[in-house]
């Protein structure tokens, strides 16, 4: 296994459904459509993501929770600091998401 980003989202209290399933796929899309810089493919290994069946006080009202994974540190810093395509789905997503909690990880490695 690579390194691991898990973001977990709020969205705000006015945001639609179909607002909310427009973030959901487009995160999920970036699979696809972020590219590395050298190679000009899809750099993201996997991205799951869905619903928190689980709500309770200790979420602090996190409601979606996604899972990426990358080869390498690198890559996700890419993803995270640089990366055009995420860029521009967190400026898409920005009026519409209320808060993120975001985690990092290499599985194993405590």
């Amino acid at each position: 296994m690579g390194v691991m980003h898990v973001v977990m989202f709020s969205f705000k209290p006015l945001a639609t459904p179909e607002e909310v399933q427009e973030v959901c796929d487009k995160l999920l899309a970036l699979k696809d459509t972020c590219l590395h810089p050298e190679t000009n493919r899809p750099y993201m290994k996997n991205i799951i993501g869905g619903v928190n069946t689980h709500m309770s006080d200790a979420q602090d009202r996190v409601t979606h929770a996604f899972v990426s994974e990358f080869d390498s540190d690198e890559d996700r810093e890419y993803y995270l600091k640089i990366d055009p395509a995420y860029a521009a789905f967190w400026e898409g997503a920005k009026g519409i998401v209320e808060k993120t909690e975001v985690v990092g990880f290499m599985p194993g490695k405590f």
